[in-house]
């Protein structure tokens, strides 16, 4: 079965906790701390891999968790690192945060790599904390938190050529004939719901992979009909086959039908309106098609190459695949633009390391380096305590509070950690 979208959850693994130990060998008295530092956590990694052509395997597993780093030892022994979790996806997938849309990672190429969820830190030991004025500290860290959230993957398909056009006019009939593809093929709409790949082989030894990009609709471009699934696979063709039932067997208008579709091309995204087009017009073998050929040729064929197959028969095939053989050498890879960016001066202003806002009586504290100290601060160790104290008040969060008011018997928050204020 054929996935392109998938959503799933990673995170990296937690560094391991630093340790708090002193030596303890005859003839070394007061031989000081020996609490050696955590390991650092494993990284979730994505690898590109050409050997793929689904996101299947995230339809059963959703979860993914990198190894989290040992904990330090005694006698400066440091934990060992955990191992990074490495996941193989197609080439051609589309990384995206699931929560703010923000794109982490393009993967075009086979074998590139993109960490998504990094391993956090490893906690430092006692040994780290020794001083002028604390020769034997018990003070230790926690390890960090390795990064965590959820992902969402959409797979672009990378073939040099894409079919489109109306349902059930013929494009799998098409690629069934012309490469070892085997699509559904029955006589109704919508009978293709998910994108085929073909590899076509040419007599000359050359080969090229086809698309056959399931039936579009007027409004695809808004969504309409899956419009949104299907139109993302034309991104990356470098050519686009628009195939026509040319016989109109259905009452439907050929030169109407090109039209239409092109235009959701374009509306879908402006840049494929300039892709390369050929004009497959199939259905020749049906009664009518010569008519509607000598039309079609008058309305469009001084823009663009026409060919008259037919898929059941095979009819012009052959012609029609050694001249995009011969075309596809001199197309330019197509580039996806990721999203527009608009160039402005660079002003540099300095991240703000905390906020403090009152809610429901309650002073919470917020900000990316005092949480990383609070879950990195061993609380069961008085040390430790005091040390978190000291970096409140360093950072000026204790003047801020006051600032604010705070009083003696009011509730802080800080994380998931909640105290009462005291002078």
């Amino acid at each position: 079965m054929f996935y392109d979208q998938a959503k799933i959850y990673v995170k990296g693994g937690d560094g391991g906790a630093g340790a708090v130990a002193f030596r303890r060998e005859k003839y070394v008295p007061e031989g000081g701390p020996s609490g050696g530092d955590g390991g650092r956590g494993g990284s979730v990694t994505f690898v590109a891999d050409e050997g793929l052509r689904t996101l299947v395997d995230f339809r059963y597993k959703r979860h993914y968790k990198a190894q989290r780093g040992e904990h330090g030892q005694g006698k400066n022994m440091h934990g060992k690192s955990g191992e990074d979790l490495v996941i193989r996806i197609p080439v051609g997938t589309l990384v995206k945060d699931a929560d703010s849309g923000q794109v982490l990672a393009d993967l075009t190429e086979h074998g590139q790599r993109v960490v998504v969820a990094a391993g956090g830190r490893g906690g430092r030991g006692n040994a780290r904390f020794i001083s002028n004025t604390n020769k034997a500290p018990t003070l230790s860290e926690n390890g960090e938190p390795g990064t965590e959230h959820w992902l969402i993957l959409e797979l672009k398909l990378l073939a040099d050529v894409g079919l489109v056009g109306f349902p059930n006019v013929g494009k799998s009939t098409l690629i069934s004939r012309v490469s070892a593809a085997k699509p559904k093929i029955a006589d109704y709409h919508f009978t293709t719901l998910v994108p085929n790949l073909g590899v076509v082989s040419v007599e000359d030894g050359t080969s090229f992979v086809i698309a056959d990009i399931p039936g579009l609709i007027e409004g695809a471009h808004t969504g309409a009909g899956l419009g949104h699934d299907f139109l993302r696979h034309t991104e990356r063709t470098k050519l686009i086959l628009h195939v026509l039932d040319i016989s109109g067997a259905e009452g439907r208008d050929p030169v109407q039908d090109f039209k239409v579709i092109q235009e959701e091309l374009r509306l879908y995204k402006s840049h494929l309106d300039e892709r390369p087009v050929l004009i497959v017009a199939n259905k020749m073998d049906i009664p009518g098609a010569e008519e509607n050929l000598k039309r079609l040729s008058l309305e469009l064929g001084e823009k663009y190459r026409i060919y008259p197959v037919s898929a059941a028969t095979g009819e012009g095939l052959t012609v029609l695949m050694q001249d995009i053989s011969a075309m596809l050498p001199n197309l330019p890879v197509p580039e996806l633009e990721l999203h527009q960016v608009e160039h402005r001066p660079l002003r540099v202003q300095a991240e703000e390391r905390f906020t403090i806002s009152r809610e429901d009586e309650i002073f919470v504290i917020r900000g990316r380096e005092i949480e990383r100290h609070l879950v990195m601060t061993n609380f069961e160790s008085e040390e430790g305590l005091r040390r978190f104290q000291k970096i409140l008040k360093v950072m000026g969060i204790d003047d801020a509070l006051r600032a604010q008011g705070i009083g003696v018997g009011d509730k802080v928050k800080i994380g998931d950690l909640e105290f009462e204020w005291e002078e």
